[in-house]
């Protein structure tokens, strides 16, 4: 069968079809794995129920009933719940939005490679654009999202070492640089795979330098806030017209309804809403029916902040200390967990591959993911990005603790024989 460029490299190995390869095959097998690799979110019971009440209201109401499978949203997304959007962020934030600065995806992956490519590539004059990335690593997802190549540049972060073998990446802005290559800057925020929150310094430093290129600052916020606000450190969200904030529904609890949010000046959201007319007529309605009522009466906010956020913050906790005692006395650290669901181990020196310590996980009936997939954009090589792993704590904890006690056996091995 010959393809089209477009064809081969959207049929090409790509980080992120290996990872849901990984988790659709592991769970369709019917083999006891751990899966301590994809963004999952916990099943948290209050969560679950909230939502199944909400269901329950909408079978009940024909209306509704025949809004959520019967009828095509427009292409900005369903209308209800942007409405109440705008009312519930302006009333947290002030942000003076409108219903013309919300539009809906089906899910944010959608929601970043419309964007991307509507900023980065080729344009009509001939020039290319690139999507920068303040700092590597950065969501997996990203990496094959660009129509052309070279599409993304990366710059190495600062690693500052912390106390109790943590560590923590900062935006090296010495080595940061924009111009005409530039199409959008993007940072997710907490990053995925990190867990990192960049400061509200490094934030405001990243929108001065994008304004100053006139291009766009993108803020990945699928972890953040205000829902279902992941985040373990302070930290201040933002938003002005030149900045394009993400959201997601599917960490709140919604990952199979595939609910992206964008938020953007008009133009943006005139141009992201034609390109979803185009690709796919409308967004689906059931993520944003589901979540309406919490939207309007604000009930979002504090399932948010009081039953979501602590109980990953406990987790993470826990996680911690498990592998700081299996693993005392090696070289290894924990990039600070500031938010997010993942731990980023970083195995310094580790003799072995992170892609070869991933599959003897595997084979031990482990799934993580290899560190090297993170660093889109990155041109020079660095032994770092094959020394890190990502591992997810949204099991349950009986799980994470044999999946991190294999984890720890794995390493410990590698480093005594020296990866022979």
């Amino acid at each position: 069968m010959k393809l089209s460029a477009f064809g081969e490299k959207f049929t090409s190995n790509s980080g992120i079809l290996s990872l849901m390869d990984d988790l659709g095959n592991a769970l369709a097998s019917g083999e006891e794995m751990i899966m301590m690799g994809g963004g999952n979110p916990a099943h948290i019971p209050e969560v679950e129920s909230a939502f199944k009440r909400r269901l329950q209201r909408i079978l009940d109401n024909h209306d509704e009933f025949v809004r959520l499978i019967g009828t095509y949203d427009a292409p900005q997304g369903e209308k209800h719940f942007i409405e109440a959007l705008v009312k519930l962020l302006n009333n947290r934030f002030g942000w003076g939005l409108t219903t013309d600065n919300i539009a809906l995806t089906n899910g944010s992956q959608n929601a970043f490679f419309i964007l991307f490519n509507l900023f980065a590539g080729t344009y009509s004059d001939g020039t290319t654009r690139q999507i920068q990335l303040p700092l590597a690593p950065e969501y997996i997802g990203y990496a094959d999202a660009g129509l052309s190549q070279n599409f993304f540049s990366a710059t190495r972060p600062d690693i500052e070492l912390l106390e109790g073998n943590l560590f923590k990446y900062r935006v090296d802005f010495s080595q940061l640089e924009l111009g005409e290559h530039t199409g959008a800057v993007c940072v997710s925020r907490p990053t995925n795979p990190t867990g990192n929150v960049i400061t509200d310094d490094e934030v405001a430093r990243l929108d001065a330098m994008a304004q100053a290129q006139k291009v766009p600052l993108i803020i990945d916020g699928a972890y953040g806030q205000p829902f279902p606000n992941l985040l373990f450190t302070p930290a201040t969200p933002m938003w002005n017209p030149n900045t394009i904030l993400c959201l997601s529904l599917s960490k709140l609890g919604l990952p199979a309804l595939r609910t992206g949010i964008v938020i953007a000046r008009e133009e943006v959201i005139k141009a992201l809403s034609g390109v979803n007319a185009i690709l796919s007529l409308s967004p689906n309605s059931a993520g944003s029916m589901l979540a309406l009522e919490m939207i309007r009466d604000g009930s979002i906010l504090s399932l948010s902040d009081n039953v979501i956020r602590p109980f990953y913050q406990q987790r993470a906790q826990v996680a911690v200390d498990h592998l700081r005692q299996r693993l005392a006395g090696y070289n290894f650290h924990i990039h600070k967990p500031e938010g997010a669901m993942f731990l980023w181990l970083w195995f310094e020196g580790l003799p072995i591959s992170s892609l070869e310590l991933y599959s003897r996980l595997k084979a031990r009936g482990v799934l993580v993911v290899s560190g090297h997939y993170f660093f889109p954009g990155m041109e020079e090589e660095w032994q770092h990005s094959h020394e890190c792993i990502r591992v997810t704590y949204t099991r349950s904890p009986a799980e994470v603790q044999r999946g991190l006690d294999i984890i720890a056996e794995e390493v410990i091995r590698a480093f005594n024989e020296g990866g022979a």
